[in-house]
């Protein structure tokens, strides 16, 4: 496998511990598949859910928590097929953010036997919209992370296109608001 990188990382994740730990998952067809959705406006859900897991890795190793049960859950937290947009267009009632978590778990199912711990940080990755409570220190920590990936993925591949892109909506919102 070519060089690995989470975004705003300069280290080759495919030389590291961290590696060994998702070698399994990113092996596996469902995972590529994350390559052709975009997330974020900016990345693909591949990216996105590399980076949660590096970045939620690292964390837990910090403050000495499950770091391998939280690269894992990283990796498989947005692991649906459906371009966000469409859905809601499609589902307007029923909303993706709250959704999206509990299809993302029923696939990662499919693929991988998962721990309790796992399963809790796929499930309530997006604390507080999904009302359940986490049960662990590490799902906290992904929801947290989660949010920071998400502005990471915006800002620092292309500042120029991100600045444009808060230039026009501010431009829109203004016309809106005379």
């Amino acid at each position: 496998m070519h060089d690995l990188k989470a975004t705003g990382s300069h280290k080759n994740l495919t030389e590291s511990e961290y590696y060994t730990l998702i070698a399994d998952l990113l092996e596996r067809e469902e995972i590529q598949n994350l390559k052709n959705f975009r997330h974020h406006i900016m990345t693909t859900r591949f990216q996105h859910s590399l980076n949660v897991s590096y970045y939620n890795y690292k964390l837990c190793k910090v403050f000495r928590l499950d770091a391998e049960s939280a690269a894992r859950a990283g990796l498989l937290h947005d692991l649906y097929f459906y371009d966000t947009k469409e859905y809601t267009k499609s589902s307007p009632a029923v909303r993706h953010s709250k959704h999206h978590p509990e299809i993302a778990l029923q696939n990662a199912e499919k693929l991988s036997a998962l721990n309790a711990k796992e399963k809790d940080m796929i499930i309530n990755h997006m604390f507080p919209m999904t009302f359940a409570m986490p049960k662990y220190a590490e799902t906290y920590l992904i929801t947290l992370v989660d949010k920071y990936c998400a502005v990471i993925e915006f800002v620092l591949p292309q500042p120029k296109r991100f600045r444009n892109f808060l230039r026009n909506k501010l431009h829109r919102h203004a016309e809106q608001s005379l």
